[in-house]
């Protein structure tokens, strides 16, 4: 089983993290890319109450099912992830259904993946802000950070929906899910 250990960092300007992440020998592997992720959970939000999550999603053209179950949180987030790819994202939302999964949550964003061959960076725009996640071993992490001028102090370990549910307090937004259309037709009601 793999392990996935990373941590997150809010993005004031994306530009300006692409000249630092070129200037510490990363490259770009994949360039901006919508991707739509889905989340599924039992009735009564077993999954949830368990601390895992399994996720369809569709980047690109591509779809992969994941599930991730609860791990540890110190200096970085460290969860087992299992993840294979799937040939047809709306056979496995059927199939995932049929056995009394359904979608609990649902968010998007355009996503550009770095490495240096040692690790991956992502950089995230979502309709929450920008975020950026290096993942890889603990040390290689605090290292990349520190070369994008990241303190510790910075880190995230929270994943993307408590981050839309906090985003959703702070905000008072009424927005149902963290995709783009969804956010904004609500906050300009």
């Amino acid at each position: 089983m793999s392990r996935e250990i990373e941590i997150k960092f809010r993005v004031g300007n994306v530009r300006a993290l692409a000249r630092k992440l070129r200037a510490a020998g990363f490259h770009i592997v994949t360039r901006w890319m919508h991707e739509m992720n889905t989340l599924y959970d039992l009735p009564g939000e077993v999954l949830r109450n368990r601390k895992q999550l399994l996720r369809l999603r569709q980047y690109g053209s591509e779809w992969t099912l994941t599930h991730k179950s609860q791990g540890k949180t110190g200096r970085h987030s460290s969860r087992v992830e299992l993840e294979t790819s799937v040939g047809d994202g709306k056979k496995m939302d059927a199939i995932l259904r049929a056995l009394g999964y359904g979608p609990s949550f649902r968010y998007e964003k355009f996503r550009a993946e770095w490495t240096d061959g040692k690790g991956q960076v992502v950089v995230d725009e979502t309709p929450i802000g920008n975020f950026c996640e290096i993942e890889g071993p603990p040390r290689w992490i605090d290292g990349t950070a520190k070369k994008l001028g990241v303190d510790r102090e910075q880190y995230i370990m929270k994943n993307y929906a408590t981050l839309f549910a906090e985003w959703k307090r702070e905000t008072k937004s009424r927005a149902p899910e963290m995709t783009f259309k969804a956010v904004e037709r609500r906050d300009d009601l």
